[in-house]
């Protein structure tokens, strides 16, 4: 099994590591969130042992940017933030188990035990409404067979769409479900992305992917015939 640990404090990951290595795990060591996010991303990894407070990318920005990747791949923070909050936080984020330090390490590695056991999460289902597709796992789009760019914040609203197809959303239930809680720019921020995503599925013989119902919101037109 081989293991990706992102931990900037030396002592404790050679500490984890050599425990680990003795019980036949390869263990790639990471002391930076860039380093973590960029190694997690191009390498097959089994499990994953993240720490919060790295330097350069946070372990809660990482943590996000690999379940936007790898949605399957187990993750373990382990981290000195005892707080609920920030449990709360991580494990709605994507994360599979919260360990916090001080930690024994027979129930550290008895909780990875355990995350291997479980396997991989299931791959999450492709949706699809008439000739649009959206794969979640592998993050890519088609309409009609044809590959479709879409940027992160697109994919997200497409994917939300997709789950309510024929539903009106209004831009607070957008804003809601796709930026955090705290978010306080300008609603009509929502337009803009609702416009590119017409503008890059839009055929010229079919129907908007999405149309706008006047003073309700957004729905995903489910028969563009």
């Amino acid at each position: 099994m081989r293991v990706l640990m992102a931990e900037d404090d030396a002592a404790l990951a050679k500490f984890v590591s050599q425990g680990l290595e003795a019980e036949h795990y390869t263990v790639d060591i990471y002391s930076d969130g860039e380093q973590a996010r960029t190694a997690a991303h191009e390498i097959d990894y089994d499990l994953v042992i993240l720490d919060l407070n790295l330097p350069k990318l946070d372990g809660v920005s990482v943590l996000r940017q690999l379940r936007a990747k790898k949605p399957t791949l187990p993750v373990l923070v382990l981290t000195q933030r005892s707080r609920v909050e920030d449990r709360v936080q991580c494990l709605d984020t994507g994360a599979d188990d919260y360990l916090a330090k001080p930690f024994s390490y027979a129930v550290l590695v008895a909780r990875l035990r355990a995350l291997l056991r479980r396997g991989a999460r299931p791959r999450p289902t492709v949706l699809g409404v008439g000739d649009l597709r959206l794969d979640p796992a592998a993050r890519d789009v088609w309409l009609g067979g044809v590959q479709i760019a879409l940027t992160p914040r697109e994919f997200a609203i497409l994917e939300y769409f997709l789950h309510r197809p024929g539903e009106v959303l209004s831009k607070k239930d957008i804003l809601d479900h796709i930026w955090d809680f705290d978010f306080d720019g300008d609603p009509n921020i929502i337009e803009v992305y609702v416009r590119r995503l017409r503008t890059k599925l839009h055929r010229s013989e079919d129907r908007p992917v999405i149309e706008t119902l006047r003073g309700a919101g957004y729905r995903l037109v489910t028969d563009r015939g």
